[in-house]
């Protein structure tokens, strides 16, 4: 079996045997940065450390970490190979009940995501991508529909909260230039709603790692285009462990809401 096909296999397996039962049923605290934290993120976490070398044989790096330990692997095995996991993304939504979140899981080669795969146990959507390979949502060929919109029409994926400049957010709130706009938690998922064509735009001020290893590349390899709020190339952009990234599926599209954010910052 190939690599992506037993990383599939892995996170959905962890996902029924570890998370799957603590929904609506688990304990949960909230962590020193205010986000919270569920007995289902650390199980997970615990299997994914557990079982991912034996698809590639390569350490592990989880949100549930400290930054000391996370910046240690990154550090020392980024080049070479490292697994990033986040063992539930959208805690928030698991432990208040909202059917709206996923695990996550890529491998890192070389500073870029090689191999991804994001699961939403709720709505059995399993998405994946190998560089140079496209990709997925359960076997089925990335994008699902890509629909020709000009950028008033756009459904757009944006996180208000974490945009550092007021300009930006201010513009956002009083002259948006995009249709409607939807955050529902969970940004792995959010990179797969992009990458399948059902979010049109995206922009977010700051993504850990394992919010966006493995969605980036499923975007990528669907055929989105993106970059950092600061101008970067996103995979080679400064800050790894807190990445903004603005975002489309289509080309003119990018470019013309690219232009409008540039203008708005």
């Amino acid at each position: 079996m190939e690599p992506t096909a037993k990383l599939e296999e892995l996170v959905r397996e962890i996902a029924f045997s570890e998370v799957m039962p603590r929904f609506l049923n688990g304990q949960s605290e909230r962590k020193a940065d205010g986000s919270m934290l569920s007995e289902a993120d650390l199980v997970s976490q615990a299997a994914f450390s557990e079982r991912l070398p034996e698809i590639v044989d390569a350490p592990v790096l989880g949100e549930e970490m400290t930054y000391e330990q996370q910046l240690s692997l990154w550090r020392a095995h980024a080049q070479s190979g490292l697994w990033v996991v986040d063992p539930i993304d959208g805690t928030n939504n698991f432990v208040n009940g909202l059917p709206h979140f996923a695990l996550s899981a890529a491998l890192i080669r070389a500073g870029r995501a090689e191999l991804g795969v994001v699961f939403d146990p709720c709505a059995g959507e399993c998405f994946s991508a190998a560089r140079g390979r496209g990709s997925h949502l359960n076997g089925v060929k990335l994008p699902l529909r890509r629909v020709k919109k000009r950028l008033h029409e756009a459904l757009a994926g944006i996180d208000v909260k974490r945009l550092r400049s007021g300009r930006l957010v201010s513009s956002l709130n009083n002259f948006a230039p995009f249709g409607t706009l939807r955050c529902l938690g969970s940004s792995t998922l959010d990179w797969c709603y992009l990458a399948a064509g059902r979010f049109d735009i995206y922009m977010h001020g700051g993504q850990n790692l394992w919010d966006y290893a493995a969605g980036a590349l499923i975007f990528e390899e669907a055929g989105g285009i993106y970059a950092t709020l600061e101008g970067d190339d996103f995979w080679s952009g400064r800050h790894v462990f807190q990445r903004s990234v603005v975002a489309a599926g289509q080309e003119e599209l990018f470019q013309k809401w690219l232009a409008w954010v540039r203008a708005n910052q």
